[in-house]
Parts: structure tokens; C-alpha cells; sequence
């Protein structure tokens, strides 16, 4: 059986809920634009962003409803279906509750509520009432909105395995539900040593985008490289130098990741994690398939040392690992 994944609507979804929760703008732009140009309407993500309100504040949604407006001064995208608010005299509260029954498969009940009776109202009035009632995304959208954010936002896991399950009452399978937590994951990605530019220069040697962090080019040159998931580079070998010195070590700061010797297993990396490379060994390093990977790399000085950049690690090799 195929595994089922988002699709790329739900996928553009999931990182412009993202970007929202986390207040990132720039990113939000770039991905608020590319889903509009892969097809989401201008209100469909103007719902999303005001869905946010009940899960990251009405700033993060009001700031990210302007870059909305913004891009849509800028360029030229289908609008869609507008919201339809509830009628001024409609019984939020109870048809909050019939959606919220609906979602969660039985009515919410519980010693908080009977505490903070107010929650209660506002859960059923607000987020299920009028947000849910405006229509453009359907309950699964509504639900893969709010896994999104939570995931996001952090510590809040009791809500986020919750609104898990909701979402699977809704049609998102685990295997999507864990598609959602890995493009979170490797939205919010930030190296602590910093992305860097692109690695252009050595491009060539690679399989997917890395990125390259100067640290320090004085005494112990030092590079902080970052790689997107299932980014990897080619088979190489640090030759010794005239001493006979040579070699590299790596020292992992983010992510997760694989080291392997010619001829060797794979050996998976995490943060922490140090490698040491001896000179004349053939070996590749890179991302794992589901997550960005960053490492410090230090070129053990020896006048005359050189690299050898052999053939790339082939797909068939590469996905055998986990």
C-alpha cells in the first residue's frame, strides 16, 4: 500500500500556518506566495491566518494578514470564496458545541471547563462557532491549520496530540500527520551557528542544497555546514599532507544525519556528536531524508593536504537508510 501524504495544497497549508505561529514574516511571504501561485485562493489563506487568532494571538494573525494584503497589491491571484459569518441572531453556542461534538467524536466535557466555564463558551462561540461555520477550508484543512500551529508554538503537546486525533477524525491518516510534524520541523530548522550562504562553489559535489557558515579562517580554519533533508555530498577522500597529517572532524550542532566509510555502515548522527575523520579514508556525510542536519567542520592542518571528490552516493544506497 502507498504510504498517503499531503497534498500540495495541504502541504502550502501547513507552512503558511507555520510561518504564522512563529511570527517569521520573511518566510511567510516567500511561502504565502508560493501557495498562491501553486493555487491556493487569496481567501482561503486569509481564512487560515484569521483561524490563528484563537491559537498564536490576534498579533502574529494581524501581521500576517497585512503581508497577505501586501502580496495581493503585488501581484495578480485568484481571490475564491469569500467566509460567510454566522447570522447576528444564529445560537453561536450551540452550534459550536454540534461542530465541536462533531469533530472530536462525542461532546467535551471536563472538571477545566466546569473551572474556567468561559473557556467553554469561547472554545464553542468562537474558534468552533464562527470560525468553523465561515466555510473556504473544510474541517480537515481547518484541523491541519491547527496541528500546524501547535506544532509549532511548542510545549503544548496535551492540545497537540489532541487536536491529532481530532484531525484524524476529520480524514488525515498518521502517516500525514507525521508529514505535517516533519515540515514543521524542518520550517522552524535554525543551526545555531547560522544557515550561511549557499554552498554554489562546491554545488557540484553535492545532492540537494547545503549551505556553508565561515566561523573562523584564522589558526584552525572552520565552517559550519548545513544540509537540507537528503542532502548529502559525494564520496571523498582528505589526502595527508607532506607531515602525513590530514584528515577532518566534524562536530554536530543540529539535526540529524549520516557519516559512513567506504565499506563501512552508516554510523547516524545527532547533535553532540563528533566525528573524526582520518586522513586517505573514502566517505560521505549529508541530512537524513526527514531532517536538516548542520556540523562544524575542522581541516586538521598540513601543508600540501588535498581533497579528492569521487562519484555521488546513489539513491539506491542512500535510501536504505532510515
Amino acid at each position: 500500500m502507498a504510504k498517503e501524504i499531503l497534498t500540495k495544497k495541504e502541504q502550502n497549508i501547513v507552512l503558511i500556518s507555520s510561518y504564522t505561529a512563529s511570527g517569521d514574516l520573511e518566510n511567510l511571504e516567500q511561502a504565502t506566495k508560493k501557495g498562491l501561485e501553486d493555487g491556493l485562493t487569496v481567501n482561503e489563506v486569509k481564512e487560515v491566518m484569521v483561524q490563528l487568532y484563537a491559537y498564536c494571538g490576534f498579533p502574529k494573525s494581524i501581521n500576517a494578514v497585512s503581508t497577505l494584503m501586501k502580496l495581493t497589491k503585488n501581484g495578480n491571484y485568484k481571490q475564491g470564496k469569500a467566509g460567510t459569518p454566522l447570522k447576528k441572531d444564529a445560537d453561536k453556542n450551540a452550534i459550536g458545541e454540534k461542530t465541536q461534538t462533531k469533530l472530536c467524536g462525542s461532546p467535551v466535557k471536563g472538571e477545566l471547563f466546569e473551572f474556567a466555564p468561559a473557556l467553554d463558551d469561547y472554545l464553542k462561540e468562537h474558534l468552533f462557532g464562527d470560525i468553523f461555520a465561515r466555510g473556504v477550508l473544510t474541517d480537515k484543512e481547518r484541523e491541519i491549520v491547527t496541528v500546524s500551529a501547535l506544532a509549532t508554538i511548542g510545549n503544548v503537546q496535551p492540545q497537540l496530540n489532541a487536536h491529532i486525533q481530532i484531525a484524524k477524525n476529520t480524514g488525515v491518516t498518521q502517516e500525514q500527520a507525521d508529514e505535517i510534524i516533519d515540515i514543521v520541523k524542518n520550517a522552524q530548522y535554525k543551526p545555531t551557528f547560522g544557515l550561511g550562504e549557499k554552498n554554489d562553489a562546491y554545488a557540484k559535489y553535492f545532492i540537494g542544497q547545503s549551505y556553508l557558515n565561515p566561523l573562523s579562517k584564522e589558526q584552525v580554519p572552520l565552517f559550519n555546514v548545513t544540509f537540507e533533508p537528503k542532502c548529502r555530498n559525494n564520496w571523498h577522500i582528505h589526502h595527508a599532507g607532506k607531515d602525513g597529517n590530514g584528515g577532518q572532524i566534524l562536530i554536530v550542532t543540529d539535526g540529524r544525519g549520516y557519516y559512513q566509510e567506504w565499506g563501512k555502515p552508516a554510523r547516524e548522527l545527532h547533535k553532540g556528536d563528533v566525528v573524526n575523520i582520518p586522513a586517505g579514508v573514502k566517505h560521505w556525510h549529508g541530512a537524513a531524508k526527514d531532517s536538516w542536519f548542520s556540523h562544524i567542520a575542522v581541516e586538521v592542518p598540513s601543508e600540501g593536504s588535498k581533497n579528492e571528490w569521487l562519484e555521488p552516493v546513489s539513491d539506491e544506497e542512500y535510501n536504505k537508510l532510515k
